[in-house]
């Protein structure tokens, strides 16, 4: 249950900051940048520590790729949604039913392995989590910011997807308990290959005029400092 509720309200707290904060581009990409330094650090020091100690690791590589690949198709959908790419949804050549495609499968593939996690709090989750609450932020000012140029009286299709990328992730747990406990490392391969697509990209793309950009630094630090500490608090929790 707590699971579920953290999974639930990530979405909706980053939502609510994305209607009334939406205008401030910035704090959204740094919210990314900070998450992207969370999840590169969950997905090595967790993620595939445990892949690669299963007993499956020998093919398992070939699983992280696919990951890889379908983030990839996913972006043809969402249009670099996950990346902070304002750009595209201000020109409308978004379809609000291809970014839901693209985010709720997204989120139900990475929802899979936590039918089999032990700890309700693990770094996994948190991962998910601390990743939600920055696309939730560009998931609510992409949607409410439309809702108020299009002067429709209705907010009832953005809510609803709203409501389909919250419950995304709890679905696809719920899904998962049915999976033979064996795939687990094969589904946790395809989640750290998107994980490693994701926040590289976030991290590594082009600074303007290629000069060091130190927020941007500093942020990748913080978000690896923080997930450092989760990853010794959960190594060693008392």
């Amino acid at each position: 249950m707590t699971t579920v509720l953290l999974l639930i309200l990530s979405v909706i707290a980053g939502v609510f900051l994305g209607k009334h904060f939406g205008k401030k581009e910035k704090l959204a990409k740094n919210l990314l940048i900070l998450s992207a330094g969370f999840l590169i650090t969950i997905c090595l020091n967790e993620v595939f520590p445990q892949v690669y100690t299963s007993s499956e690791s020998n093919n398992l590589g070939i699983f992280v790729i696919a990951g890889v690949l379908l983030q990839m198709i996913l972006e043809a959908l969402t249009k670099g949604f996950e990346h902070g790419h304002f750009h595209h949804h201000s020109d409308h050549n978004i379809l609000p039913v291809a970014l839901m495609v693209g985010l709720f499968i997204h989120a139900f593939i990475e929802g899979i392995p936590l039918a089999n996690e032990e700890h309700e709090l693990s770094p996994y989750l948190l991962g998910i989590v601390f990743h939600n609450l920055p696309i939730s932020f560009i998931l609510g000012a992409f949607l409410f910011n439309r809702h108020e140029e299009s002067k429709s009286k209705s907010s009832y299709p953005s809510l609803l997807i709203v409501a389909l990328f919250a419950l995304a992730s709890p679905m696809g747990m719920l899904l998962g308990n049915y999976f033979n406990p064996n795939l687990q490392p094969y589904f946790l391969a395809i989640v750290g290959g998107i994980f490693l697509h994701i926040s590289s990209v976030i991290i590594f793309e082009s600074n303007k005029n290629h000069n060091i950009d130190w927020v941007k630094i500093g942020l990748v630090v913080l978000g690896v400092s923080l997930a450092l500490f989760m990853h010794i608090f959960h190594q060693h929790p008392h």
